[in-house]
């Protein structure tokens, strides 16, 4: 094993190279703290780019292993010793360790706080969040930072495009048209870097099937691969509809709900699909209510056949979700009985916005209903400002001592920048 781990070091070192990527997706004031940096997130979104640019970033030598490698087939934790002195023995003692998809290793928590305890700088990365999440929390409290990585944010996108002045001087009636324009591609291409670049669909059909199989079917050993497949083009294909586990049992032909439950919670650890609660101050009800589901990025939902009545105002929704998601706070939906508003955001125990997504507000009926939605949870959780996203409708509603902002999507998602 020794030899083998010398070899697969040696190989990793060749592969690597200063990043030629400008885009700067880590906060500065995490390098030169003590803590153990986690980078989580789905796979391809660029969590090893983003590796390479903090060790631009630090002058000191350091090591690097990735363990998404065929060859690690037996490597245990009992391994790492072993691991620790081929990189000392090729490169000397170092600060610094970069350690890419690391959760592939059962017990992999137990060297790493070995190596924080000693004094060590450890950055890590992974795309399974269940098995990090875990191992963090029993092993590593208190000695980590958790940050989750997402594709691209329409900032980035425009950085990725080198057109980021386009948020600049937004007053003209041009201006304005070029950055809904490229908004309008954002919606549709989404962020992962490796599409955007390539503009090639076999790129998301392999990412999409390496989380499928690899990091759903095989890590939790499932045999029927027609339910995953039915499950995952199912709930896409009904993005932010209300679902229970017991229609999708229906639907995909299984007896038992909790195996659809089981099903999409190892989906979510891939960080393919998340899935959203109604807001309930009863737990027990939170757990029973419908879920609605989110899909990673639109280009996966836009690309790969996944078709529903209404696809721009959907993929505006989940574009919306992600959005929030990246901007952190727990994230529900509110439905009162009467009306239902898209997304609540709390903060601890208090709800600080109320937000709605629409498309179009290109009727009196959907105006009146999607302004009836924010108003009743403006009302539920006493906000004085609610929100109803467009894709390109900009106006203020008010009412007594309340207003609602009507925002086209790409200046909501400025407001962030």
């Amino acid at each position: 094993m020794k030899q083998l781990l010398k070899d697969i070091v040696i190989d990793q070192k060749s592969f690597l190279s200063s990043s030629k990527s400008v885009i700067r997706r880590f906060p500065e004031k995490y390098l030169y703290n003590e803590e153990v940096i986690i980078i989580s997130g789905v796979r391809r979104c660029g969590k090893s780019v983003l590796l390479q640019q903090i060790r631009d970033r630090l002058p000191q030598k350091d090591y690097f292993f990735n363990f998404d490698d065929d060859r690690l087939g037996n490597f245990t934790v009992g391994n790492f010793q072993q691991l620790y002195e081929v990189f000392i023995e090729l490169y000397g003692e170092q600060n610094y360790f970069y350690f890419d998809e690391i959760q592939n290793i059962a017990g992999w928590e137990h060297f790493v706080k070995r190596l924080y305890n000693s004094g060590k700088k450890v950055f890590i990365t992974g795309s399974n969040a269940r098995m990090l999440s875990k191992e963090l929390g029993t092993y590593l409290t208190g000695c980590y930072i958790a940050i989750e990585l997402y594709p691209f944010s329409f900032s980035e996108f425009l950085d990725f495009h080198e057109q980021q002045h386009l948020l600049g001087d937004i007053s003209g009636t041009v201006a304005r048209g070029e950055i809904q324009s490229a908004f309008n591609d954002y919606l549709k291409q989404g962020g992962f870097p490796l599409y955007l670049k390539s503009e090639d669909g076999i790129v998301l059909k392999t990412l999409y099937d390496n989380i499928l199989y690899k990091d759903v079917m095989v890590r939790n050993q499932i045999v029927n691969e027609r339910e995953v497949k039915e499950l995952v083009y199912y709930t896409v294909s009904n993005i932010g509809k209300p679902l229970t586990y017991t229609s999708l049992a229906k639907v995909i032909g299984v007896k038992n709900p909790t195996t659809v439950k089981n099903y999409l919670e190892y989906i979510e650890n891939t960080y393919l699909l998340f899935s959203l609660s109604k807001l309930d101050y009863s737990v027990k009800a939170q757990l029973r209510n419908p879920k609605k589901v989110y899909a990673i990025d639109n280009a996966l939902v836009s690309r790969l056949g996944f078709h529903f009545s209404g696809e721009e105002g959907r993929l505006l929704e989940n574009m919306v979700y992600i959005e929030l998601r990246r901007r952190s706070g727990e994230i529900f939906y509110h439905n009162s009985g009467n009306a239902e508003c898209d997304f609540v955001v709390r903060d601890g125990f208090r709800v600080m916005q109320a937000i709605q997504v629409c498309y179009l507000l290109d009727s009196l009926d959907t105006r009146e209903r999607e302004i009836r939605g924010v108003q009743d949870a403006m009302e539920v959780y006493q906000l004085l400002e609610g929100t109803i996203i467009t894709n390109s409708h900009e106006e203020e509603v008010k009412y007594g001592d309340k207003i609602i902002h009507i925002l086209p999507a790409w200046k909501w998602l400025h407001s962030s920048v």
